[in-house]
């Protein structure tokens, strides 16, 4: 057994205090710890918020010496435990990493725990004492013998499971639920005093219980204790899954609050949010890609599948928030016209595959610039869409014999799913093809006559995944009964450019590749004076001063060098934006019970 102690010691320094024993340690005992942390696709280092590692064996001091920028070796001072002590760094108040201060202590247990290499599979304990007076302790870890507070210790059967349970610590709002035998916990760190946390717990409750009924039925739940770790920040939203708890943070005013009116936009998406990480106990915790099993922590992990496995569960999250009435089908159509915008406004989509973004995640999304637009695609975004386009497709095939509906893209899951086991994209080809139990509408795809049913599907797969065509989504959207309308883009998007706010001034933030911005020369960094005779301040002045009917010159100003660029004659179209709404006009009665069916009317 390897154990750990954690404690907090001057908060104000904001260093956690740990203390790691190998009873039996290895000649030569190597460590190590992960450089990354699952679900967020970026190397962080975590081993550099680690103070030098001080160890003793048999009471005498030991040498230990870095072998790589993750890795140390462990001299021998003879036989007995290996003692190893050190701090961690923890000013972070992403989900991703550690934080601690006077108010609030959080750790994934990447950043604080140490592997002991060649017992990663054996049994981990954890003690977390030495907390301020009043401090709680909030964890999906399996308890062995705490205090009322929580402080005490916690077990882990090896050290995946161990570094996939995060600890939240602090005075935070705390509430449950029960659904299906599984007690949930919601806490929730920097809320107001007028927080209302039990809309927030019916709210979740609803989730919760909608997704457990998806993924399992009847069936016993592979879980017994989930957490929801919330902290609340001026400005801010995320959220990381783990296998029985989730960590999120989100702006106050996404909360709802006693006696004040509900901003229902910011409470949807934290709802979403919610739902998102929820769903995620599933889709990637437990049906994961096979390059995952198992993670290797030292070093980058690859796949061509995170639009399955962070797309689908986008199109799943807000499907769910529809399902169980937490929002109608116009607000439910609204959000997906915003996913939609934001994929169409990429010009990356037409450059790089999803499967390709999720292979570049590591370089490309997780170190977004003001090229990331030009230079990839969302695999959530448009992994999403993916989800979608596969879901009304089978929603156009006949019911089948076997389950007296339309096959959708629910069935295509629960097959996935029942695999138990790690999958391909092959496998997801088998479980559409099996779910629609004959090829793809022709309208939708053609693929050569020779191809089998399974070779169809497969062919159909890759070419949204691995293709840069756009999606049939307006063909397959009017065959559920829903209207395609495009409006006017806004003057910036018309432009292609990407504006805002930057030190008081307008500020060009991006520029599209192919766009009039880059024709005319406008700049990422280029700060906007005037357009012809009038100064621009505002984030509607370029607008209020445009001609529409003539080309106007456009003072900017770049590393203090003031220039003269000409914005011209622009297009009536372009940057159009895409708005879905239920058909008007009359649509036939299979169009009317699909939509009725996908949009659970």
């Amino acid at each position: 057994m390897i154990d750990y102690r954690i404690e907090v010691g001057d908060a104000h320094t904001h260093r956690f205090q740990v203390t790691m024993r190998v009873a039996s340690p290895q000649p030569g005992q190597t460590l190590s710890l992960p450089v990354w942390i699952p679900g967020s696709y970026l190397v962080r280092e975590f081993a550099r918020h680690l103070s030098p590692i001080e160890a003793t064996q048999g009471g005498q001091p030991v040498a230990v010496t870095p072998v790589d920028k993750c890795t140390w070796r462990v001299g021998n001072a003879g036989r007995g435990a290996l003692t190893l002590r050190y701090e961690v760094y923890a000013f972070d108040t992403s989900v991703r990493t550690a934080f601690l201060d006077a108010r609030r202590g959080f750790f994934n247990g990447t950043s604080l725990f140490l592997k002991a290499e060649g017992f990663e599979d054996q049994p981990q304990r954890v003690k977390i004492t030495g907390l301020p007076k009043g401090w709680r302790v909030a964890t999906a870890l399996p308890a062995v013998k705490v205090n009322a507070l929580g402080w005490g210790d916690y077990a882990a059967p090896n050290y995946d499971a161990l570094i996939d349970h995060p600890v939240e610590l602090g005075t935070f709002w705390h509430g449950e639920f029960t659904v299906r035998g599984v007690r949930h916990e919601f806490v929730v760190a920097g809320a107001t005093d007028d927080f209302d946390g039990q809309r927030l717990l019916d709210d979740t409750r609803r989730i919760c219980e909608a997704q457990i009924a998806f993924w399992h039925g009847r069936r016993k739940v592979p879980f017994d204790h989930y957490v929801f770790m919330l902290n609340v920040v001026d400005d801010g939203y995320g959220g990381l899954e783990h296998r029985q708890s989730t960590a999120l943070i989100c702006g106050r005013r996404d909360l709802p609050r006693t006696g004040r009116a509900l901003n229902k936009d910011s409470y949807t998406t934290l709802l979403g949010l919610i739902s998102h990480e929820y769903f995620h106990t599933w889709n990637v915790k437990r049906l994961k890609p096979v390059e995952f099993a198992p993670y290797d922590y030292t070093q980058e992990n690859f796949t061509r599948m995170l639009w399955f496995f962070e797309g689908f569960t986008s199109y799943y999250d807000d499907q769910f928030l529809l399902r169980t009435g937490l929002i109608d089908a116009p607000t439910y159509l609204k959000l997906l016209s915003k996913t939609i915008n934001q994929v169409l406004s990429t010009p990356g989509r037409l450059a790089y595959s999803v499967g390709q973004a999720s292979f570049d995640a590591w370089t490309r999304y997780y170190r977004q610039d003001e090229n990331t637009a030009n230079a990839t695609v969302s695999y959530y975004t448009k992994g999403s869409l993916v989800a979608l386009a596969l879901d009304l497709t089978l929603r156009q095939l006949p019911a089948t014999v076997e389950g007296g509906q339309s096959p959708n893209l629910d069935g295509v899951m629960l097959r996935l799913w029942k695999l138990g086991r790690a999958i391909t994209q092959a496998d997801v080809a088998q479980a559409l093809a099996d779910e629609a139990g004959q090829v793809p509408p022709a309208q939708v795809f053609s693929a050569p006559a020779s191809l089998d049913v399974l070779g169809r599907w497969r062919a159909l797969l890759d070419a949204w995944t691995e293709g840069c065509d756009d999606l049939p989504l307006p063909a397959l959207l009017r065959s559920q009964g829903v209207d395609w309308h495009t409006q006017a883009g806004s003057l910036p998007q018309r432009l292609g450019a990407r504006i805002g706010e930057r030190s008081g001034a307008q500020q060009v933030l991006a520029v599209m590749h192919g766009s009039v911005a880059e024709q005319m020369g406008l700049s990422t960094g280029d700060e906007l004076l005037a357009l012809g005779e009038w100064r621009i301040k505002r984030a509607d002045d370029l607008a209020q001063w445009h001609d529409a009917s003539r080309a106007q010159p456009l003072l900017v100003s770049r590393d203090q060098r003031v220039l003269t660029l000409t914005l011209p004659v622009l297009s009536a179209t372009g940057g159009d934006t895409v708005v879905l709404t239920v058909a008007n006009t009359p649509v036939d009665a299979q169009a009317l019970t699909r939509r009725a069916a996908w949009l659970k009317a």
